[in-house]
């Protein structure tokens, strides 16, 4: 797989071989790619990756560290955050733009699968796409309690996926960091929008699984984030209480994902608050599906939202350029 960054002047190509290069032990890469087990991975190079500047993060001991599962290269105790932009050629950009935030329990992100290739999709389109690499909670250096700990994360969330018509529940962690690197993403952007072709009034957000719900608790709790649009992928479906504010949702989760079990709170929320909501519940997919897998009715849903941001007028190039 070839990574590229993209800015305005060029396209700056990163190959595989830096991005998956130096594993610790010897496997075939046919081997890694058709199992789920964790492998250590040198940490490839972000040449356009921006600090936001926000801070580190108590009582974190460990180095950020890379590792690799099901072929998809992920980051881990993240203390510093930062923005990468991919934005599209010119002839193609409409002023549109989304930040894009990877998942994973808040405690890893899935730089690949949720991130860059998501943003490359995104360009691809003409839309100006934004990955953010969020401060995350320390896990344990050794891989093998890392692995312990990340099994915990996932028991954790099925069990959070009951909730649905009641109230909402407290966060169960402290999203501070999160949601200030969130804003400072959103404001960098706000800075920079002439320079990237940015129309303000055309920015989103969306996520996927941890990252859905750092995308809707900003949507609940920034006060200086104005959302045009958001996209909660395969987030909690918890009821929240709706600001008079909230922007258009677009949401997509799989019915054999162990965050649905059922449940549609969120999206009553959104329905019953009079702002538009679509929701797509796919056959199959399960969860952490990014732009799609082999054979699942859930890789349909990127065209889905390219479509859904073609009628709301989101796409519509900026009349005043």
């Amino acid at each position: 797989m070839t990574i590229t960054f993209m800015n305005q002047a060029r396209i700056a190509t990163l190959s595989s071989v830096l991005i998956f290069a130096t594993l610790a032990l010897v496997f075939s890469t046919s081997a890694i790619a058709q199992d789920g087990t964790i492998y250590p991975l040198e940490a490839p190079d972000e040449p356009n990756a921006i600090p936001l500047g926000t801070g580190g993060v108590e009582e974190q001991d460990a180095p950020e560290t890379w590792f690799r599962q099901w072929g998809d290269p992920m980051a881990r105790n993240i203390s510093k955050a930062t923005l990468t932009p991919f934005l599209p050629e010119s002839d193609k950009a409409n002023g549109a733009a989304v930040i894009v935030a990877p998942g994973g329990g808040f405690r890893w992100l899935s730089m690949g699968n949720e991130g860059w290739e998501v943003a490359e999709a995104l360009a691809d389109q003409g839309i100006a796409a934004f990955v953010l690499k969020y401060r995350l909670h320390p896990t344990p250096e050794s891989l093998d309690d890392f692995r312990e700990s990340m099994n915990r994360t996932f028991d954790d969330a099925a069990d959070t996926s009951s909730q649905d018509e009641g109230p909402p529940s407290r966060p169960r962690r402290d999203l501070s960091n999160q949601l200030e690197d969130a804003e400072a993403a959103y404001d960098l952007i706000v800075e920079r929008s002439k320079e990237w072709g940015v129309d303000t009034d055309r920015l989103g957000m969306i996520g996927f699984s941890a990252g859905a719900g750092l995308t809707m608790h900003s949507t609940l709790n920034s006060e200086s984030m104005e959302l045009a649009f958001i996209g909660p992928i395969y987030g909690g479906m918890g009821a929240v209480e709706v600001p008079k504010n909230a922007p258009p949702m677009f949401n997509v989760i799989a019915a054999d994902d162990f965050l649905f079990n059922g449940k549609f709170g969120i999206i009553k929320s959104w329905y019953e608050a009079g702002v538009p909501v679509e929701f797509h519940l796919y056959q199959n997919g399960g969860h952490g599906f990014g732009l799609g897998n082999p054979d699942r009715t859930s890789n349909r849903w990127f065209e889905a939202f390219m479509h859904w941001l073609e009628v709301n007028d989101f796409l519509n190039a900026n009349s005043e350029e």
